[in-house]
């Protein structure tokens, strides 16, 4: 498949990615992106706002740019002047980690989300999203599957990793909560999607083993992320078939072939994320275990797809919620531990990065 930069902007995740790449290369861009976020953050109790500005001339774009007021139409001017050629791996990575960060599966977007989900803004980050595309970090966003994989673990290298294991017995917990909660959510939740409410939001089993391709990249591309000082990461190989999520019609198809109703227990959060008022369902993981061993969402997947109305057929959508990028998880009791050894990491307290300990 060939991927686009405009398949990289249909997601709100790959809009932030390259929104947060502008602003590494534009540094004085931050406070016009956060002025115009905030005013469309909905938990700032702001809607759009029209406002004025005299945007600097090429001569003086090494600038400060002034304190405002700005409107999104002068953020994509000064955004289509910013120079693709210092797009960097280091400043993607940091990119995409951002966007990760600020992921939310239970509630509105965050301001700058609906900032670049503006067609003018769209249109203004094209030139970032081909040169991240043309990145060898981005042309691998599509990959399947690796057969080297790594789990990982926030606990101390002290404390010993305990694999999670025995897949079927907790696929069956899982599928029963799952169906009492949405039971339960039928009778006690108001139909008005509006309503106060929120409960489970993730789209997939929380327990089961999951590993990713690529460490230490990995490390901070986490939802909700725990922000520990220590990682274990733990070799791990698996046999068996991988169902693989590229695009949103292999999620789509994964929810038509194995669907498992979650709208009365869903309908509040993922109306919050995505302002669609519908029934909802979720791939029912038990019975996709009966014909798959294992899931895996591309980086390029989670950029287009997650935290967004999936269409799964005339009446019903779907959304990725809580499910990392480059991220597989074992239905099955196929993978193992691997024999390379396992690798202890560390947070520099100084620089913020990940080293090597052991």
């Amino acid at each position: 498949m060939t991927v686009t930069p405009e398949m990289l902007l249909d997601g709100p995740r790959g809009r932030r990615l390259c929104l947060n790449l502008a602003l590494e290369l534009m540094p004085a861009l931050r406070q016009p992106v956060m002025q115009c976020g905030g005013a469309l953050d909905p938990a700032m109790g702001k809607g759009r706002v029209h406002l004025t500005l005299m945007v600097p001339d090429d001569d003086d774009a090494g600038r400060p740019l002034d304190d405002g007021p700005w409107e999104p139409g002068d953020v994509a001017r000064v955004l289509r002047s910013c120079d693709p050629g210092g797009v960097t791996e280091r400043l993607i990575g940091r990119a995409f980690d951002a966007s990760v960060s600020v992921s939310r599966g239970w509630q509105e977007p965050e301001g700058e989300d609906f900032l670049a989900a503006l067609p003018e803004i769209r249109q203004a980050l094209i030139p970032l999203a081909r040169a991240v595309l043309a990145t060898a970090a981005g042309a691998s966003y599509d990959a399947p599957r690796q057969a080297e994989q790594w789990h990982l673990d926030w606990r101390v290298p002290e404390d010993p990793v305990r694999l999670p294991s025995s897949p079927r017995p907790q696929l069956a917990a899982w599928a029963a909560a799952t169906r009492a909660e949405e039971e339960r959510a039928h009778h006690d939740r108001p139909r008005d999607p509006r309503a106060p409410y929120s409960g489970t939001w993730w789209s997939h089993p929380e327990r089961l083993l999951q590993t990713v391709g690529h460490i230490p990249s990995s490390f901070d591309r986490i939802e909700d992320l725990p922000w520990e000082e220590f990682m274990t990461a733990v070799p791990i190989r698996g046999t068996g078939r991988t169902y693989e999520i590229a695009a949103e019609e292999d999620w789509a198809a994964l929810c038509r072939d194995f669907p498992l109703d979650v709208t009365a227990s869903r309908r509040h959060s993922w109306f919050s994320v995505t302002g669609r008022d519908g029934d909802w369902v979720i791939p029912d993981w038990e019975s996709v275990a009966s014909v798959w061993d294992a899931v895996h969402l591309s980086s390029l997947a989670y950029l287009r797809c997650a935290t967004r109305s999936i269409t799964v057929d005339d009446a019903r959508a779907s959304m990725i919620a809580g499910w990392n990028p480059d991220t597989t998880i074992w239905l099955t009791d196929v993978a193992r531990e691997w024999v390379e050894p396992r690798q202890s990491w560390r947070r520099s307290r100084a620089s913020d990065e990940w080293e090597r300990t052991a």
